[in-house]
């Protein structure tokens, strides 16, 4: 099969590979759409040591069942590999396994490709009429339901229901709309980019802005960079809540004086839960978060030149999809 493989810093090639096979409990799956996520692009930077060459990169894939009693299903994958019996799982925490893995990072291959092996447990199925790219953004969008579900869980009850969202990327505005859907009406998205900036004023109905004076109760962080750490401490009103769950740098940003002296709550969010993920899906599926018309497909086949463009700044679009079997 031909899959796009990370064979080193800025070095992406689309190559033929072995044959992904599935295992006892698992399903084979045709991949026919699967996102660009920013830690893929971290990866592809050589700044994720968790992400070692070679290897097939990609955790936001759909496709269709091969072979097995679901042949032929259209499903999207849940990329988060669990174990199901620790106190974690048992309790619903799925996403703090200890023994938890994800296609992308060893020992399992990403979704860059034709083919992948995956749990069975780990598909949900697509309804007939929604579209193999729109039901590729479950997996990014799940992780922006789970941070705002937790984020609104925290926010004491006499706070002002308002939000800023740092970073207009597909975590970003995945907050933004899962905000929306979940009864947050005022809602801001903070991106510096203009290009960016346009096109989700032109592609969404929550607000994009340069990141200025604007402040709220709970502020989400979905960069994850010193300059962004440092907005949030600043821009969170007391008593409020910072979300944070970019990961583009590891240290420094955070005013701990100010957030402990106004009383600040931090949560650091992770993926998701399996049932944040179908939540997040069901909410795709019958519309809740929008449209979502605002991503660019490619053939896999370009994927080098889509990092490429994604890297120099060069694409608007919060998410690029590529098809592995695309022209």
């Amino acid at each position: 099969m031909k899959a796009l493989v990370y064979k080193g810093p800025e070095d992406l090639q689309f190559i033929d590979v072995e044959d992904a096979s599935a295992g006892p409990g698992e399903a084979l799956v045709r991949i026919e759409a699967v996102g660009i996520c920013g830690s893929d692009m971290h990866a592809y930077l050589g700044h994720d040591d968790r992400r070692p060459e070679p290897l097939i990169l990609g955790h936001e894939g759909a496709g269709t069942i091969v072979g097995g009693p679901r042949d032929g299903q259209r499903v999207t994958i849940n990329p988060l590999v669990t174990c199901g019996q620790c106190d974690a799982c048992q309790s619903g925490r799925e996403n703090l396994c200890p023994d938890r893995q994800i296609i992308s990072m060893p020992p399992r291959e990403g979704a860059f490709a034709q083919f992948i092996a995956i749990p069975e447990k780990n598909l949900v199925s697509i309804p007939d009429g929604v579209p193999i790219t729109k039901a590729a953004l479950a997996e990014p969008l799940a992780v922006s339901w789970h941070a705002v579900r937790l984020g609104l869980e925290a926010l004491h009850p006499s706070m002002s229901l308002s939000a800023v969202v740092l970073g207009g990327g597909a975590i970003g505005l995945g907050a933004a709309l899962a905000l929306r859907a979940m009864g947050v009406s005022d809602v801001t998205i903070a991106e510096p980019n203009a290009n960016r900036r346009a096109f989700l004023n032109a592609h969404s109905d929550v607000i994009a802005v340069k990141q200025t004076e604007e402040t709220a109760p709970l502020i989400v962080d979905a960069v994850g960079l010193v300059a962004t750490r440092e907005a949030a401490s600043a821009m969170v009103h007391p008593g409020g809540v910072i979300l944070h769950i970019g990961l583009a740098e590891h240290f420094g940003g955070l005013d701990i004086r100010r957030m402990t002296l106004q009383e600040v709550t931090f949560i650091g969010t992770y993926t998701y839960t399996d049932q944040d993920f179908r939540d997040a899906a069901a909410a795709i599926f019958d519309g809740r978060l929008g449209p979502l018309d605002w991503v660019e497909t490619r053939p896999l086949s370009e994927g080098a030149s889509a990092f490429a463009d994604l890297r120099a700044g060069r694409s608007p679009v919060p998410k690029i999809i590529l098809e592995p079997w695309g022209a």
